[in-house]
């Protein structure tokens, strides 16, 4: 069983291209988005909205960097009480810094933290869930583990650590080195297979969401 459960999982693959740093940890070069939103200091990349300066419309910051595939993708981030944000992957850039795709949800509250989400679908995969979609997108669920068990592996208000990889159809979440979810997606239309990488600003109540330590390893195919 063990054996099994590490083809599926984020396991070493020989012969693999080496980690690339996103994130210079300067400035926003390699990065793209909405003017006047996120910046950098200290080493981390972030975004903030306030009373004073609120977010009326979600918005991203897209990585410049390609639009990968099959991938292992490191990042630490924090994000506070009220904040909503996520890392878009093998996603579409849309107009006025909008995308379509999965998200790696995360947020204050602990109620998205650690799902799967897409644009048109929504919550394609619940924290605990191991989920497989077949070519006309029905749904097979399997639970692994309480979802409220695995949110008390996250420390809220504080850094954590986190990984999308993606391999074929295959999509799993990890942070803190505990799995969140895991999806097989055979959905033609919807389980896009390469694409952009981006961040995302949520609108809604003040908030703030940090990034640092991002980096990726492309794999070939």
């Amino acid at each position: 069983m063990a054996a099994i459960a590490l083809t599926h999982g984020p396991s070493a693959r020989a012969e693999q291209p080496a980690y690339v740093a996103m994130f210079n940890g300067v400035d926003l070069t390699g990065w793209e988005g909405q003017p006047g939103w996120w910046s950098v200091r200290d080493g981390v990349l972030f975004a903030e909205s306030t009373a004073e300066k609120p977010c009326a419309r979600s918005h991203y910051l897209y990585w410049k960097g390609g639009e990968p595939a099959d991938f292992d993708l490191r990042y630490s981030f924090r994000i506070s009480a009220e904040g909503n944000s996520g890392i878009q992957f093998r996603s579409e850039r849309r107009p006025e810094w909008d995308t379509w795709g999965y998200q790696a949800d995360m947020d204050g509250a602990g109620v998205y933290m650690g799902c799967l989400y897409q644009h048109e679908r929504g919550l394609v995969a619940e924290r605990g869930q191991k989920v497989r979609i077949n070519e006309s997108g029905e749904k097979a669920i399997e639970t692994f583990a309480d979802k409220a068990e695995l949110l008390r592996s996250v420390r809220p208000l504080e850094w954590n650590t986190a990984r999308i990889v993606a391999s074929g159809p295959r999509v799993s979440i990890w942070i803190n080195g505990v799995l969140m979810c895991e999806v097989e997606d055979h959905q033609p239309r919807l389980g896009l297979r390469k694409g952009i990488i981006a961040l995302q600003m949520h609108q809604g109540p003040p908030m703030k969401v940090e990034y640092r330590d991002m980096k990726i390893r492309v794999d070939r195919s």
